[in-house]
């Protein structure tokens, strides 16, 4: 009885997870084959050997800038997020218990705020950032921590919630444990599967943002590819789908990272 009653659920599990998988398959699908489309009714690896050609360095110069920027804006967002998101939390979340309802108010703002409407009011901000740190690519990082605001606080939040952290820190601190050694050697390896899927959204989030760097005048990986899709839109398509499949990669290794469980040494 156990069993039948079971065994429609697991069906009903894949099948679902099957229909989703093929829509989200068929996009990529798609654009493999338009990357290979060649003469009338043939297929050819000219496209992705292109890239790599020589001749074409300075064609392609521009949007191997644009994935480059994109890659240190990624890095340097995520280490915003989890050097200022995370700590703020803890404190709040053990410290000033009451405030955490404003903490998520405040983190949540952005996702309601358009892109477009966000760079109005960044414009006269970033006049300021770049007289202090220059029109450095890498200062575009301060607006994209603020767009993946209310993702990363989800994510910290849901692993936050899943343990006790009060009661661990209290117990290492009854230990003679500093705060520094409560927060990073009790806290944060048990909240850094939270941590690493903040950072695998702040990453997706930042390789297909494009209206902030457009409008803001920097070249990141999105405007590049607009700008190569008017002269080669085989190559644009090549590099939305390594992008895709960069973050795709880059979920399924920060998801086995997260599932590893740290060895306790036997006695």
């Amino acid at each position: 009885m156990n069993r039948v009653g079971i065994e429609p659920r697991a069906v009903t599990r894949w099948l679902i997870l099957g229909v989703i998988g093929l829509l989200m398959a068929l996009p990529i699908v798609a654009m493999v084959e338009f990357s290979l489309r060649g003469a009338p009714g043939e297929y050819t690896l000219d496209h992705w050997t292109g890239i790599l050609d020589p001749e074409n360095e300075r064609k392609y110069r521009g949007l191997f800038e644009g994935v480059g920027n994109s890659l240190l804006l990624a890095v340097v967002t995520v280490l915003i997020v989890n050097a200022m998101l995370v700590p703020t939390m803890v404190l709040v979340a053990l410290r000033f218990p009451k405030l955490q309802r404003w903490l998520e108010f405040v983190c949540l703002i952005p996702i309601t705020v358009p892109a477009i409407v966000l760079v109005v009011g960044l414009a006269p901000v970033y006049g300021v950032v770049s007289r202090i740190f220059g029109s450095s690519i890498w200062t575009l990082a301060f607006a994209y921590g603020i767009t993946v605001l209310p993702y990363a606080y989800r994510a910290v939040r849901a692993a936050m919630d899943a343990v006790d952290i009060v009661t661990l820190s209290e117990a290492a601190r009854s230990l003679g444990a500093g705060w520094l050694t409560v927060f990073f050697r009790v806290l944060v390896p048990n909240i850094r599967r939270g941590m690493l899927a903040a950072s695998v959204i702040a990453t997706a989030v930042v390789l297909g943002e494009f209206t902030i760097a457009s409008l803001l005048n920097r070249e990141n990986l999105q405007t590049s590819v607009l700008l190569i899709s008017r002269s080669d839109p085989y190559v644009a398509t090549i590099f939305a789908l390594l992008a895709l499949l960069f973050a795709f990669a880059l979920l399924v290794i920060i998801g086995r990272v997260g599932a590893v469980q740290p060895r306790r040494s036997s006695s």
